[in-house]
């Protein structure tokens, strides 16, 4: 069911689908349109499990799932539109989408049903050019006379306990090629083991469990937890109580970021200019050719270099 609002405001719609890190990267235009238009009910039309971060933080009032069977119509030349859809979109003032919509199919659709303003934003960078995705996403907002909105994407948890002595470690990625290699990760766990007070929390989704749970294996269960393919929303807050992040170039490490966390980021070969994260306490390893090139050494002074409490 499409959820609806009651509150007589002036409502905003932002479209966004992808993955965890392309929502992440959309934050700052949440963000800027709130600080915009204080008044206005701030809506997202995307994934649920990824969208309801906006809640979370107070970022949006409302989440629509965008893999409703009654939007397929939309994306179809002269269709036949569900009619419940034809008036949710009319309620609203803007409608900013950052869906790929090369033909303006969708935007065509939706622009009938009578929204004030249609925005049609890029869906993701072009990486021939050095801009990072922000600003990138943020650029459609000039036409609401948006000029200055914050790059830096921010989450803030309402209700978090003191951060615990505890490190979240990300060890995998949706692509093997941005993986500091298993054997690695196993040694910089007996290497914080040994040489620091820190607690780990091992993260990971569905296709990584394997590698967390071999990576588990024989450490010590009142040190060492695993996040195995956990929701979202729950996730955010346990690593938020966390008090630092080290991963890969993934969407969680954007969460991380997002989250305030000090973040250490092995970094693969995506353009650092155009994806990394943007966070003020954020650190970067790049400079390797290849990402097993990397040493723990050198991962081990970067994690030192992020003055976490606990070191």
């Amino acid at each position: 069911m499409i959820e609806t609002t009651s509150v007589k405001a002036p409502r905003i719609l932002v479209i966004r689908g992808g993955a965890i890190g392309d929502f992440i990267l959309m934050l700052p235009v949440l963000a800027a349109l709130r600080d915009r238009f204080p008044r206005a009910d701030i809506e997202v039309l995307g994934y649920p499990r990824i969208a309801s971060l906006a809640l979370s933080g107070g970022l949006a009032k409302a989440v629509h799932a965008i893999e409703s069977p009654g939007l397929a119509s939309f994306f179809a030349r002269g269709g036949s539109f569900d009619l419940e859809w034809r008036e949710f979109f009319g309620r609203f003032a803007i409608v900013i989408s950052y869906l790929f919509d090369p033909d303006g199919i969708f935007e065509t659709n939706v622009k009938s049903c009578g929204p004030r303003q249609f925005i049609a934003a890029q869906h993701r960078p072009d990486e021939a050019r050095p801009i990072h995705a922000s600003d990138v996403f943020l650029k459609p907002l000039e036409q609401l006379t948006i000029f200055d909105g914050d790059p830096v994407a921010r989450l803030e948890l309402p209700g978090l306990a003191k951060r615990e002595n505890c490190l979240a470690l990300h060890p995998g990625s949706g692509s093997e090629g941005k993986n500091w290699p298993e054997q690695n990760w196993r040694k910089l766990l007996a290497h914080l083991l040994d040489h620091s007070p820190v607690n780990l929390l091992l993260v990971g989704g569905e296709a990584e469990g394997a590698q967390l749970q071999r990576l588990a294996k024989g450490t010590p269960a009142e040190r060492v937890q695993v996040a195995q393919h956990v929701p979202l929303h729950e996730l955010a807050p346990r690593l938020a109580n966390c008090n630092g992040y080290v991963g890969h170039d993934t969407g969680v490490t954007h969460l991380a970021s997002a989250l305030g966390l000090p973040t250490l980021v092995l970094w693969g070969k995506s353009d650092e200019k155009i994806w990394r994260p943007l966070g003020e306490k954020v650190r970067v390893l790049d400079q390797h050719s290849e990402l097993a090139e990397l040493t723990l050494e050198t991962v081990v002074e970067g994690i030192n270099a992020l003055e976490l409490e606990a070191f």
